[in-house]
């Protein structure tokens, strides 16, 4: 049986920086304006509608995302040509970087494509990742996706999330049992 590595809850997440399109870069996994934690999503490139669809969507949320400490980022091995050429498509706010390497999918535990033909895209992908880091830098949710298909339900996510920051609730990290 075939097996892969994965990026367990409740581990330290890897240090990651990627480049924006403004020449800027982004370490993911480290919040900025103001927030505590942050939303990290793994997409699979310009190539892809299905992403395209889902990152819209996400803008929808981000405010309220905002209003509990999460801020989003969102990134992909596409090129900043490619990217470049998605955000034709893209109505969002909140940071898009590119190049994230094969080498750094593995470290994340994300499951990675090779292209279906050159008209799809000219390199091997991640398929989707979603990664919330708390305060401390750790992975507190993870979420990872063989297809494009299988993602969490962005109203869902957001009210879980809501209820995972709420101190009363005393919610630790799930699924770290060892085995």
């Amino acid at each position: 049986m075939a097996q892969t590595n994965k990026l367990a809850a409740g581990s330290e997440f890897p240090t990651i920086t990627l480049n924006a399109l403004d020449g800027s870069s982004r370490t993911l996994g480290e919040p900025k304006e103001g927030a505590t934690w942050q939303l990290v999503v793994i997409y699979r490139g310009r190539h892809c509608p299905m992403c395209t669809r889902y990152l819209n969507q996400l803008e929808g949320f981000k405010e309220r995302l905002g209003e509990i400490g999460i801020d989003i980022v969102a990134a992909s091995g596409d090129s900043s040509k490619q990217l470049e050429d998605h955000l034709t498509k893209l109505d969002v706010s909140f940071p898009l970087v590119y190049g994230l390497g094969e080498a750094q999918m593995k470290a994340l535990g994300l499951y990675i494509s090779v292209p279906r033909s050159e008209q799809e895209t000219d390199h091997h992908f991640a398929e989707p990742g979603m990664f919330v880091i708390n305060e401390q830098g750790t992975v507190q949710v993870v979420d990872i996706s063989n297809n494009p298909f299988v993602r969490p339900d962005i109203e869902t996510l957001v009210n879980g999330l809501t209820w995972i920051r709420n101190p009363d609730n005393h919610y630790s990290i799930r699924g770290t049992a060892p085995y």
